[in-house]
């Protein structure tokens, strides 16, 4: 990697010399150029000369200084391997390693004037520390960046002295020192204030600092070395910081990535690039669900993950128990009477209530106390009215409700109407999270965001062909539509432009329900005409997966939100069928079953 802190001059005179032995002592004597404190071999200190090894036999080849010379000089990406390993091998305590590979190599940790720099810091010697911001000074390319500098250094001083009592002189440095740098001024009256801290302990509360010693010096260093080119002083933990990098890119970009692993690198292995595998996706059918008697409209998974609710043509809704553990649904409840069938369905933000609407002709909407299976409300406005949509408020105790027919209530869990908005022809609602703005698209194939608490209205996406359904991301961000005979389309509602399509899906003009899933929310899914489910990573236009198994029109699709390796699909041909991963024991069948074609590219 190249060096981006100082010259091509410097970068050759700090970083590596070939075929010298680089082994300039610290002022202090008592560190290595390498950066690191002396060590001892049984009781003596060892020669800093050769990068703190002692000095190897004279060899009887009367060449080796020629030999020496004619190594291969290095390139400046070996330079900087070289320096992230000697970083790496410091930090694990191998000194007389790193010693020897800077020796060998002809490279240098770090400057000598850094070097000096870390040990008196390190040691609290805060007038030294401060002197070697004047070396330090030419290597930079910002030198405004000394002040900064210093006034960390003070301030750690200002804090130690405190710590130890000595409020005199942690008031001169304050006054003296901290002060006429002229820098931070809002800091220094914070400074100022712990000079009343009755005890250290208080001290260390009120300022959130370790306290004198080890950690803070530390910490402190880390933050002075952003201000020192990497050819001067390496970033701390730079190598672990490039190999996260790398192990996030990796996952970043594997297509079937769905699980949360650990930020740490202790979780994987570095040996080999991460990949996983199909097989632990959701393509494979875990079960069919048969228990409805007529087409299945909607299905959605509780937000808490433990339940499913299915409606269907047959008048009911079926509520389904999700085992967390074997990831099993079994049937619950069914809650009868939906005289025109149910063709969707909202869970409240508590998951207490659950919301049943109808087709186009539906005039009435059901809201069912999940616990008891007992109705609570069944509403209707008006005989002329078509309720087929809903969303809940986040407070969960205010819902909203619309249809085709020019129809948009706000109502109370009584069926109470509270507010409505005058023609407006609803296909389908969402609630954003701040509470107050209802998105709806309507026939005009658009949606808008509609206030009730202060009745204004605005355009937020406006598409070429009819919106069937849409559904927005938990941060409130993207919205996923449904566009009839387009397919799937992803905008972002924050600026309000279009930015993704997704092929392979067939959308006529059934109303198909897709949505958000699996880790993150990385996954989009969504049913089709062509009886198949349709699996996306959230950047990529074209399908990672189309699970088989319906024989009829896939009519919505739920992606479990606390299981990301479940995912449920309603259809016309009565059954929903519940996918997941490959069976563990038939994981060399898994291939075999024509549930799930791979679309890799």
């Amino acid at each position: 990697m190249q060096g981006d802190g100082a010259g091509q001059d410097q970068d050759s005179e700090l970083s590596c010399r070939n075929g010298a032995q680089n082994g300039e002592s610290s002022s202090t004597g008592e560190a290595h150029s390498n950066g690191l404190e002396s060590v001892t071999n049984n009781g003596n200190t060892v020669n800093n000369n050769n990068n703190g090894v002692s000095a190897p036999p004279e060899s009887n080849n009367s060449n080796s200084t020629v030999d020496t010379r004619k190594k291969k000089r290095l390139s400046q990406c070996e330079e900087d391997v070289i320096r992230l390993i000697g970083q790496h091998l410091h930090d694990l305590g191998l000194n007389q390693t790193v010693d020897l590979l800077m020796q060998e190599s002809g490279c240098r940790l770090e400057h000598p004037s850094a070097t000096k720099f870390r040990n008196h810091v390190m040691e609290g010697e805060w007038d030294k520390a401060e002197s070697d911001l004047n070396e330090l000074k030419a290597l930079m390319h910002s030198p405004s960046a000394i002040v900064r500098m210093k006034f960390l250094l003070l301030q750690q001083k200002y804090l130690e002295y405190l710590e130890d009592g000595k409020v005199l002189e942690a008031l001169q440095v304050l006054r003296a020192e901290l002060t006429p740098l002229k820098y931070n001024t809002e800091r220094i009256h914070v400074l100022s204030g712990y000079l009343m801290c009755s005890h250290a302990e208080d001290l260390r509360a009120k300022a959130e600092w370790e306290g004198k010693g080890t950690a803070s010096r530390t910490k402190l260093l880390d933050k002075l070395q952003t201000y020192l080119p990497p050819s001067v002083m390496l970033p701390p933990r730079r190598l672990q910081t490039l190999l996260k990098q790398a192990v996030e890119l990796q996952r970043e970009r594997c297509l079937y990535h769905n699980t949360k692993l650990d930020s740490g690198l202790d979780s994987v292995s570095l040996l080999l690039d991460h990949a996983c595998s199909r097989k632990q996706f959701p393509c494979y059918t875990q079960q069919i669900l048969t228990e409805h008697c007529n087409e299945v409209w909607f299905c959605k998974f509780s937000n808490n993950g433990t339940k499913l609710a299915t409606g269907s043509k047959d008048t009911t809704v079926i509520l389904w128990h999700v085992d967390t553990e074997t990831q099993q649904l079994k049937l619950m409840k069914t809650l009868e009477g939906h005289a025109y069938g149910v063709s969707y369905l909202a869970w409240s933000p508590d998951d207490a209530y659950l919301i049943a609407c109808g087709p186009d002709d539906c005039s009435e909407l059901w809201l069912w106390n999940v616990q008891t299976g007992e109705l609570r409300t069944k509403m209707s406005q008006s005989h002329e009215d078509s309720l087929t949509s809903v969303a809940w408020n986040p407070d969960g105790k205010r819902f909203v409700t619309g249809g085709q027919r020019g129809q948009f209530y706000q109502c109370d869990l009584d069926g109470n109407l509270l507010d409505s908005w005058e023609g407006v022809r609803v296909q389908c609602l969402w609630c954003l999270n701040d509470g107050r703005t209802m998105l709806a698209s309507d026939t005009h194939q658009r949606i808008r965001g509609y206030n009730f608490e202060d009745l204004t209205d605005r355009n937020i996406v406006q598409e070429d062909h009819p919106i069937m359904s849409f559904t927005v991301s938990k941060n409130g961000r993207l919205a996923l539509l449904n566009v009839a005979t387009q397919g799937v389309h992803l905008w972002d509602l924050q600026d309000r432009v279009l930015v993704r399509k997704y092929q392979g899906v067939t959308q006529g003009f059934y109303t198909i329900h897709s949505g958000f899933g699996g880790h993150n929310e990385d996954f989009i899914a969504s049913g089709s005409e062509d009886h198949k489910v349709y699996i996306w990573h959230r950047r990529s236009e074209l399908p990672i997966a189309e699970l088989t198994g319906h024989t009829r029109t896939v009519n919505c699709v739920s992606w479990n939100p606390v299981l990301p390796g479940l995912l449920a699909s309603a259809s016309d041909d009565g059954t929903v069928r519940i996918w997941g991963p490959a069976p563990f024991l038939d994981v060399q069948e898994a291939d075999g079953l024509n549930d799930c074609s791979s679309m890799d590219s």
